[in-house]
């Protein structure tokens, strides 16, 4: 704006220089040049043309304007005046020297407008595109003319340095108090109408956006129907962030702890509880995702969400097949609801958090391409239902992510609480004290205009001023309307107008390119993939060094084994050991019967021998004895023997199983780490394995037949059983003796070669045993117990000779000696019933008994043992049927079980698979494939670029 300009010439008001403006000539009227000679500004001065007192308030691109529709309407205007025409020009030559400052002045004033005006040309210069529709669409094309738009996009910018110049000038003039106050609150208002139509603008840029992806959506879709393979086919092909997303995957499984090893950049979002991280996180993906609380924490675990463009708004985790239609609220709750799910089966029983992510991927059109990183908000107290260590725990998740030297920290604020109750931005700056990797986001800016009564704190903070933490940008966003019902659209739509009719940005306190959330989506992406290419080529320069040393230590320590980790030697194991069930049908039925004859006789011969054979062979005659025996073994087979004979089976298919295993420990090619795994299937599949219930009830059937039958049909039945008392006598015998040695001490001749001495009580005892060994030798007949007179009379022989002993002990050394006794006579009596078969046939045929009895001769233990090893027969040969038809392929069935359950179980594995051969293997598979991967997204990075 210029005032009165007057000089050697004289004064001259609006009217006048109006007047002179509109003789111009053609060429200066086109051009809008009117001249001005150097003048110096003097007000309240009577026009020397004689018009009045004056003051120019026309612009001069208004004069320039009216001076040219005067000129092309060829209207009939007469102006006089008092000068000659070269004092017009000499006068109009003054304004050569404001010209630089007509511009400076109405730059920002222009600028918007001439920026809408840019934009209108362009937008109509671009051609219509609508005959796309019936055509197939050319996938890369497309993106180029995506990207193209993109990079265009930057050139639509509020020159912001010179509208605050603009504004700065505006301010001072108005310091002037000389009249031109209407003048200057036009141009503000010229100014900030501007600021809104670039505001405009960028939506409307925005919007066009997305109505192109919106038709490429629909385009895909009619491809899709009509069954077009190359559309099917870049349908499939993985997208580049879906690559990098992968690595990040596999890097996290290759380093649980998050350390060295994983340099890859990721955006991490941190804030404090409730301050609006996951209201920011899900406008930049376009959907309501977390599920929602009122003051409480709802984020437990982190939550790794991959952001790529897509044609359908979807989303997927990574462990499963199932897509969430993002566009339908009923899929939307069932995704809230799986989260939280999963969040909650993460925190173990006592914890409020956990450091275990949950990946997520979410596709959709006009979507940035970036990995966020949701965690838990920050708290500053423990209150009550949570873990004492959930502060401590969020905190050392939070620095375990935020460590990383690529790791873009996207700090979240609450923006209507008071600035210095925030604990994110201490621990953004000890994290990042340059704030070369960390985005400053104030959320809640409606709230905080709402509030705050001193509107330049606020702009302190977006200007990074008010904390000591320092950041790439600063940004100012409204993520809701306090309404968590509300659509991502509705907050989009309420942000925008917002931000359009908001004071702060109508006073300059916010700049257009700190607003709303699309542009801080557009700054966070393009930092991400900044970094991501900065640091890729390094990580994978790291894992090729890491894989060989790990390669040069294994062809050191295992050369000629393959590299198996433990899922691949779990699958071998497996192998091996159903290998083993089935070599369970290669054992022959006497090989099957011997061992179950004998691990069945091992169970119940002491009963036999004890409860059965014992108290029937003191009898004093054959009727007794039989019966006694008949009465005992019915019992016996009704009540016990079924039970101990399936648990016999069962013992003795396990020992089988056992053998062939050891048999395998014993071949050259046996792999030791497989044995601890081996052993704890079989002990499982032994824990889980019953009998079948009606084997009980069969074999007791049999067994109870067998046991009744007294009719021994031939000879060598007959010397069998012979050979089988003998067997058994003969070994308890030796038993005996070995107890009778242990209580009278060594002999004389031991004593005296191998200087071995006896103690008090085997002094006593062989004294003892002398005294009783007198009775025996006077009744070989003797009964099984001492009589008290006998007692007393064996007590007092030893007091001649100093030995004081009890009732008891005497009885002691008796039960021993006379067990010997018997077993003696047993023996003897099984050697004369070797020929006595006839003779027990004979009186078999006359009298109809299963016993004979002579003068000179009785052999009914010989029956009671031929019956019991019949019935030893019988039960081994209907378990090996059971074994054989049933209970190796119910095993077998087991162990399957077994290994289906432990291949799920990483940590059984872990604990049964174990040394440096598998850790090592381990870590050179996930290298290499990390690696590969890298490689892999390298090249496609390249090929974009």
């Amino acid at each position: 704006m210029i005032r009165v300009a007057s000089g050697a010439f004289g004064p001259y008001c609006g009217k006048c220089l109006k007047a002179a403006a509109v003789r111009l000539t053609t060429e200066h009227a086109n051009k809008a040049v009117v001249p001005f000679k150097q003048a110096v500004s003097r007000p309240n001065q009577q026009c020397i043309l004689g018009n009045g007192q004056y003051t120019l308030s026309h612009t001069y691109s208004t004069l320039a304007r009216r001076a040219t529709v005067h000129y092309r309407s060829n209207l009939p205007v007469v102006y006089k005046a008092s000068r000659s025409v070269s004092t017009l020009r000499r006068l109009t030559s003054f304004m050569k020297i404001f010209r630089l400052r007509y511009i400076i002045l109405t730059g920002g004033v222009v600028g918007g407008a001439s920026l809408k005006a840019t934009y209108d040309s362009w937008k109509d210069k671009v051609p219509d595109l609508s005959w796309m529709k019936d055509l197939i669409p050319d996938g890369d094309n497309f993106k180029n003319f995506m990207a193209e738009m993109k990079k265009l996009s930057s050139h639509f910018r509020l020159p912001e340095k010179d509208t605050d110049d603009a504004t700065t000038t505006m301010a001072a003039m108005g310091s002037n108090k000389s009249g031109l106050s209407d003048d200057q609150n036009n141009g503000k208002e010229r100014l900030m109408k501007a600021k809104e139509e670039f505001l405009e603008t960028q939506l409307k840029y925005q919007r066009e956006i997305e109505r192109l992806e919106k038709e490429n959506k629909q385009l895909r879709k009619n491809l899709l129907l009509k069954g077009d393979r190359r559309a099917m086919g870049r349908k499939v092909k993985k997208s580049l962030i879906d690559m990098y997303s992968e690595v990040l995957d596999e890097l996290s499984d290759f380093d649980s702890s998050y350390d060295t090893q994983d340099h890859l950049p990721r955006v991490v979002v941190v804030g404090d509880q409730s301050a609006g991280k996951t209201s920011v996180l899900e406008m930049i993906a376009q959907a309501r995702l977390f599920p929602r609380g009122s003051g409480e924490m709802m984020t437990r675990t982190p939550v790794k969400v991959t952001l790529s463009e897509g044609p359908y708004h979807v989303a997927q985790f990574k462990d499963s097949n199932r897509e969430y239609d993002l566009t339908k609220e009923s899929e939307l709750q069932a995704l809230r609801q799986e989260i939280e799910f999963r969040m909650k089966n993460r925190v173990g029983k006592g914890q409020t958090v956990s450091s275990e992510t949950i990946s997520l991927s979410v596709r959709g059109p006009g979507l940035q391409r970036m990995v966020l990183v949701d965690l838990p908000g920050i708290i500053s107290t423990v209150t009550t239902g949570m873990a004492s260590d959930t502060k401590d725990a969020i905190q050392r998740m939070s620095k375990g992510y935020m460590k990383n030297p690529n790791a873009i920290i996207l700090c979240i604020q609450d923006g209507s609480v008071d600035a210095e109750r925030s604990i994110v931005t201490d621990l953004a700056t000890s994290m990042d004290p340059e704030g070369k990797r960390t985005i400053f986001v104030l959320t809640k800016v409606d709230l905080a205009e709402k509030n705050s009564a001193n509107p330049s704190r606020i702009k302190q903070i977006l200007e990074g001023k008010l904390f000591p933490m320092k950041a790439l940008g600063y940004f100012a966003v409204v993520t809701g309307k306090g309404n968590s019902n509300d659509s991502i659209e509705a907050i989009k739509e309420y942000e925008e107008k917002f931000f359009r009719t908001s004071q702060l940005f109508k006073t300059g306190t916010l700049k257009p390119s700190q607003m709303t959330t699309q542009n801080l989506s557009f700054a966070v992406s393009d930092c991400f993939w900044k970094m991501v290419r900065e640091s890729v080529e390094q990580q994978a320069d790291a894992f090729k060094a890491t894989r060989f040393n790990l390669e040069t230590e294994w062809k050191n320590n295992f050369p000629r084994m393959r590299e198996l980790d433990r899922d691949e030697l779990f699958e071998k194991a497996k192998g091996e050991i159903l290998d083993d069930v089935l070599r369970l049908g290669e054992i022959s039925p006497k090989q099957w019967e011997d061992a179950i004859s004998k691990i069945l006789w091992e169970r119940v011969s002491g009963y036999v021998f004890e409860q059965i054979y014992l108290p029937a062979a003191q009898a004093e005659s054959s009727g007794v004895f039989n019966t006694t025996v008949d009465i005992k073994l019915k019992t016996w087979s009704e009540q016990q023997l079924a039970r101990k004979s399936v648990e016999v089976g069962w013992e003795t298919l396990l020992e089988q199983t056992s053998k062939i295993i050891d048999e395998d420990k014993s071949r050259k090619d046996h792999d030791a780490i497989f044995d601890d795994l081996k052993s704890t299937v079989k002990q499982e599949s032994v824990n889980r394995h019953k009998w079948h219930e009606l084997a009980h009830d069969s074999l007791r059937v049999i067994q109870l037949n067998t046991l009744e039958d007294r009719s021994i049909s031939d000879k060598q039945q007959w010397d069998s059983a012979v050979q089988f008392m003998e067997g058994i006598l003969t070994q308890r015998l030796k038993e005996t003796d070995e107890r009778i040695y242990d209580m009278v001490g060594p002999g004389a001749g031991e004593r005296w070669v191998y200087w071995k001495y006896r103690t008090p009580e085997q002094v006593n005892r062989c004294e003892t045993k002398n005294e009783l060994e007198k009775l025996l030798q006077a009744d070989k007949k003797h009964k099984p117990t001492l009589a008290s007179d006998e007692i007393t009379t064996v007590r007092k022989n030893l007091q001649t000779r100093n030995v004081e002993v009890d009732n008891e002990f005497i009885r002691e050394t008796w039960h021993q000696l006379y067990r010997r006794h018997f077993l003696k006579k047993a023996l003897q009596r099984g050697q004369d019933c070797r020929k006595g078969f006839y003779y027990y046939q004979k009186g078999f045929t006359d009298s109809g008994f299963s016993r004979f009895s002579t003068p000179q001769l009785e052999c009914n233990d010989i029956v009671l043992f031929w019956r019991i090893q019949r019935m030893l027969q019988v039960t081994s040969n209907a378990l090996r049927q059971q074994i054989v038809n049933t209970e190796a392929g119910r095993l077998e069935k087991e162990v399957k079980q077994v290994l289906e359950e432990f291949s799920e179980e990483k940590e059984i594995k872990t604990r049964l698979l174990t040394g440096r051969r598998v850790e090592l293997a381990e870590e050179l598979k996930k290298v290499r494939h990390v690696q590969e991967k890298l490689e892999e997204f390298i090249e496609a990075l390249s090929k974009e670029k």
